[in-house]
């Protein structure tokens, strides 16, 4: 059984781990390799390597780290089916959405490429009186990524590019149920000429992550997954002096007013429900429907989710494939039981699912429920899977008022032809991202990504701009070349 190790100053180091985990295809059921566990020890080997690199990297001309940026850029255009059918094998999403999400995180790498004018500074001149003032950006030092496990390739490109642009290292911590991706990606860093150190890989669970937050050397760290851990990972990372951006869970309503485009609104909701198996925090997981349509709309929607052909995802065709695992898949099992005993209708119950031939892997059907109510734990809860619940109302009104009471604020999005309410709905709603007839904003990464409320912990959002500045520090310089000596003031003077 091969074994996935670290990657640390440059080569893996599988050999000198023993404790592992196994690693498994979800569409088979079948365990396929094992993760090695890393330690505190490991993480003390990996943020060495870090800081050792950090002097000479962060030296580096803009110029220089650009041309590296570059490179590795063209290579993950160069080696996208590679990277997209390791993250199939291990994570289960189809091929079609695999190729996605490398796409969408080669993004941020271009934007990153333009690093120059992104840490350009600025000046002002004869400030005062024969003093110029400018500021500049720095790096921080070590840097540390905690990603999630439903996109390995993705999530780590959100933040990786931006961090190493900016002159720090940057250390890897992938989720440890499909960690192959991140070796893959540490290896055509070094085919860019990424110098060995500079982005080094920890593979691990729970022990790797709090040797991280608790080590002096790394001075910030990004997170992406559930809300109860990104609130912990706030909190002591804050509490040991790091700068921390943590991205929680979410509960995404779309709502859909009588006006809207319905079938156009049904075949977006199923794809934003049951696209990747609903394992996005970005998924629509609740449909908010104006009362006068909702029979239409469901039954529409209902149609749609039959149609979706479930399959392992290197099949051709497949446009859903499983969920992580056997236990993610009885937890969402369990939440689609608990709505049925809570009250709503299960208008189509995915519970059960065979795909021929695989009958040990961890597929969940298609799941609507219709009459769900805001005292269901369907409606509370992060699902996490291809359920999307129906929620009936009166009009706009009302619906804003269910998205605000939510405690998550990550994404949203209205359906609608009518300019005016989608206005009123996008400047009311306490939402960090808003899709106005786009079912998933995922914003592009000149932009930046992030909720509100429990969908977020520490100011910064993730990659664009704010990336940026989460990852640099404001250094300002005040100077002036007086021609001989001058008396000096000792008190603020009046006039400049």
């Amino acid at each position: 059984m091969p074994i996935i190790g670290h990657w640390i100053d440059g080569h893996t180091t599988a050999a000198e781990q023993t404790a592992t985990q196994a690693v498994f295809n979800p569409a088979t059921g079948q365990e396929i390799a094992r993760v090695a566990l890393g330690d505190a020890d490991d993480a003390a080997r990996a943020i060495a390597s870090g800081q050792a690199a950090f002097a000479q990297w962060s030296d580096q001309s803009l110029a220089r780290r650009a041309q590296v940026l570059f490179r590795f850029r063209d290579l993950l255009a160069a080696n996208a089916e590679a990277l997209a059918r390791v993250i199939t094998r291990e994570q289960g999403k189809v091929l079609s959405d695999a190729r996605g999400e490398v796409s969408r995180g080669r993004e941020v790498v271009e934007f990153a490429c333009g690093l120059p004018s992104q840490l350009a500074g600025s000046f002002s001149d004869q400030a005062a009186s024969g003093i110029d003032v400018f500021t500049t950006r720095e790096p921080l030092g070590v840097v540390a990524g905690i990603t999630p496990f439903n996109f390995p390739v993705m999530v780590p490109l959100w933040m990786s590019p931006l961090a190493i642009a900016a002159g720090n290292t940057f250390l890897l911590k992938p989720s440890e149920r499909d960690p192959s991706a991140s070796l893959l990606l540490a290896d055509l860093w070094r085919q860019a000429g990424l110098p060995d150190g500079v982005f080094n890989v920890l593979q691990g669970s729970k022990d790797a992550v709090e040797a991280i937050l608790a080590h002096p050397d790394v001075q910030a760290v990004s997170f992406v997954g559930s809300t109860p851990v990104a609130r912990l990972i706030h909190q002591t990372a804050s509490a040991n002096g790091k700068r921390v951006q943590a991205l929680g869970g979410a509960k995404n309503h779309a709502v859909v007013l009588a006006d809207a485009n319905l079938e156009d609104a049904a075949n977006q909701l199923a794809a934003a429900a049951f696209g990747a198996a609903g394992e996005r925090c970005m998924a629509l997981s609740v449909a908010v429907v104006e009362e006068s349509v909702a029979d239409q709309l469901l039954d529409q929607l209902i149609a749609k989710a039959r149609a979706v052909k479930v399959a392992p995802g290197d099949h051709p065709g497949a446009e859903m494939g499983p969920v992580i695992t056997r236990q993610a898949k009885d937890r969402i099992e369990a939440l689609i039981g608990s709505a049925q005993a809570e009250g709503a209708r299960l208008a189509l119950d995915g519970r059960g699912y065979q795909v021929e031939g695989f009958a040990e892997g961890f597929f969940v059907g298609p799941t609507v429920i219709d009459d769900a109510s805001p005292d269901q734990a369907i409606y509370r809860e992060e699902v996490f899977g291809p359920v999307i619940a129906v929620v009936r109302v009166a009009g706009l009104d009302q619906a804003i008022d269910l998205v605000n009471a939510s405690p998550y604020g990550n994404g949203t999005a209205i359906f609608t032809q009518s300019g005016g309410a989608a206005r009123r709905f996008r400047r009311r709603v306490h939402v960090g991202m808003i899709g106005v007839n786009v079912p998933i904003p995922v914003p592009v990464a000149w932009h930046s990504f992030g909720g509100w409320k429990d969908s977020l912990f520490g100011q910064s959002h993730i990659y664009g701009p704010e990336g940026f500045a989460f990852y640099t520090r404001a250094k300002v310089v005040t100077e002036r070349w007086p021609a001989g000596a001058s008396a000096a003031s000792y008190h603020f003077t009046a006039e400049p």
